[in-house]
């Protein structure tokens, strides 16, 4: 499934409100990110069409196997240009927004081999990924 920008953000605010509260609803992720309901309802259901997302009867969200993979990838993507930009000197409220931007914009391959370049670890754990989120 090709993903949107929008896409990617909705299975990351799902990925990062699911290390954060027991049960994430589209009105959850919908406040996360800032967007109007009816369109991250839109969203979801692409992205439940997809194979990505499922939801229960209770409305609550859940990524699946293959969303998870493709959350954690966008979010190391994101957690790694938000460091490199501060790291680089930029204010964090807009090494944060670039980083949003840039974690769409480049393919896999080049950002392994950028993380390889700059000699990053690929492995980030899961408890390093979540902790400066909470």
């Amino acid at each position: 499934m090709k993903l949107s920008a929008s896409g990617e953000d909705y299975l990351e605010a799902v990925l990062i409100l699911g290390h954060r509260m027991k049960h994430v609803r589209a009105i959850d992720v919908s406040q996360y990110l800032g967007y109007a309901k009816t369109s991250v309802s839109h969203g979801l259901r692409l992205l439940r069409e997809g194979g990505l997302l499922t939801r229960d009867t209770d409305g609550y969200l859940y990524l699946t196997e293959a969303g998870l993979e493709t959350a954690e990838k966008i979010y190391a993507k994101h957690r790694f240009f938000t460091q490199w930009l501060i790291e680089s000197g930029i204010a964090p409220d807009t090494a944060e927004k670039d980083a949003c931007r840039m974690e769409h914009a480049i393919s896999e391959e080049s950002f392994q081999k950028l993380m390889q370049a700059l000699d990053h670890s690929q492995e980030v754990s899961e408890c390093e990924i979540f902790e400066e989120e909470a």
